[in-house]
């Protein structure tokens, strides 16, 4: 049975899941509000598109070294790492019918070694000038299933009132003693990406 994830809680992927993962996918889920509230290396990476009456929320990763320095970044305009790791399946514009929205899968056989943390976040495309919000978003999680068998091994709800920000680092994926785990973050920024980046020293 998954565990259900608290806001940083720490949780050893293979001790969950009782075998060594080699593959999993990461499923990202989100429904607009039925009642919304008012409310360098990255910068040009993230967009997209949408409907005033929708929220787009673009998914992404980004792969750092064990300096703490940014090696990579997984978007809808970039699908898949450069070593062939990590692939996003594609981006959902508006977070409609059921499961996840937008999915990124991680081979971890295929992570290179100096790889030593993978973060996941959200942000919400044009949030500040569309006076959008994850104020506005209902029911926003991140999931870890083995892609083995398709169990899910560990679920994070986001259940914080986030009525300012329009970004949303959602859990990281990190490398302790060769042994991978995962956090749950659930940390949101208010004016988009770039004090998202900011917050791991990487300027946008």
């Amino acid at each position: 049975m998954a565990v259900s994830l608290q806001k940083g809680q720490k949780i050893s992927l293979d001790k969950e899941a009782g075998t060594a993962l080699t593959r999993i996918k990461m499923g990202l889920g989100w429904d607009v509000a039925s009642t919304p509230k008012s409310g360098g290396f990255l910068g040009s990476l993230f967009g997209g598109g949408g409907s005033n009456d929708s929220i787009d929320l673009d998914a992404s990763c980004i792969m750092f070294d064990a300096s703490k320095q940014p090696i990579d970044a997984i978007w809808f305009g970039k699908l898949q790492s450069k070593d062939g790791s990590i692939v996003h399946t594609g981006d959902n514009r508006t977070g409609a019918g059921d499961g996840d929205d937008e999915v990124i899968k991680v081979d971890l056989t295929k992570v290179p070694a100096d790889v030593s943390k993978v973060v996941f976040c959200a942000v919400i495309y044009d949030g500040q000038a569309r006076n959008q919000n994850f104020g506005q978003v209902a029911n926003a999680y991140i999931r870890i299933v083995n892609t083995q068998g398709g169990a899910e091994v560990a679920r994070y709800d986001l259940s914080e009132d986030s009525s300012t920000e329009t970004a949303m680092i959602f859990g990281e994926l990190y490398k302790n003693n060769g042994e991978w785990k995962f956090r749950a973050v659930g940390q949101g920024f208010a004016g988009g990406l770039g004090p998202l980046a900011a917050s791991y020293g990487v300027a946008v």
